[in-house]
């Protein structure tokens, strides 16, 4: 039997400045911090990163090109856009609950990159609202959703998710995928077409 290969080294700190960013913020971490999570010595940052900002940068792509596949592959499975938005908000939600750590740190620690790292990674995500945005304008096409601004309820659908990171906790009393199944229920009827008076 196969054992599980140990994390290496520079996986080892990439989780202890995950866990290290979420609990007390980019700026209020210290190189420090992040190798005695990482049970290694300040010095061993260096080796495998070239900064703190750079292990940001490495834990938001990362992250970001994660969630590009997740719902791309989500969506590729559906025909319908009803079927599409179902299968995009669920897969959406259950990552920002299930992910909660690092979706926190990607999503509010952007302003810590530097703007050429920051640009990168708002690239991928242009790529990951660009898929919301095709499900919602299909949907409008069809007729299974109706909304006059297509654009801000996209950004409201984004939101649905992005905001579970901030406040789920391990510890609660909900379990992911009942939340995701809640959301994604809220999300189709909000884009669902108002019957003819």
């Amino acid at each position: 039997m196969r054992r599980s290969a140990e994390p290496g080294p520079r996986d080892r700190l990439k989780s202890a400045a995950a866990e290290s960013f979420a609990a007390k913020g980019f700026h209020a971490t210290t190189t420090r911090d992040i190798a005695a999570a990482a049970g290694m010595s300040p010095a061993a940052v260096y080796v495998h990163h070239a900064s703190k900002e750079s292990l940001l940068h490495e834990l938001s792509m990362e992250g970001h090109r994660e969630v590009l596949a997740l719902v791309s592959d989500a969506v590729a499975a559906q025909d319908s856009p009803t079927a599409r938005l179902r299968a995009l908000m669920h897969a959406w939600v259950r990552l920002h609950a299930d992910r909660h750590t690092v979706s926190r740190i990607v999503n509010y620690e952007l302003d810590a990159l530097t703007p050429e790292h920051r640009d990168e990674v708002l690239g991928v995500r242009r790529r990951i609202t660009a898929v919301f945005r095709e499900v919602v304008d299909d949907g409008v096409a069809t007729g299974e959703f109706a909304t006059a601004r297509p654009a801000m309820t996209v950004v409201g659908l984004i939101s649905l998710g992005v905001d579970v990171a901030r406040w789920w906790s391990d510890d609660g009393t909900w379990r992911s995928e009942d939340l995701a199944e809640h959301l994604t229920d809220l999300a189709l009827r909000m884009l669902a077409p108002t019957p003819d008076a």
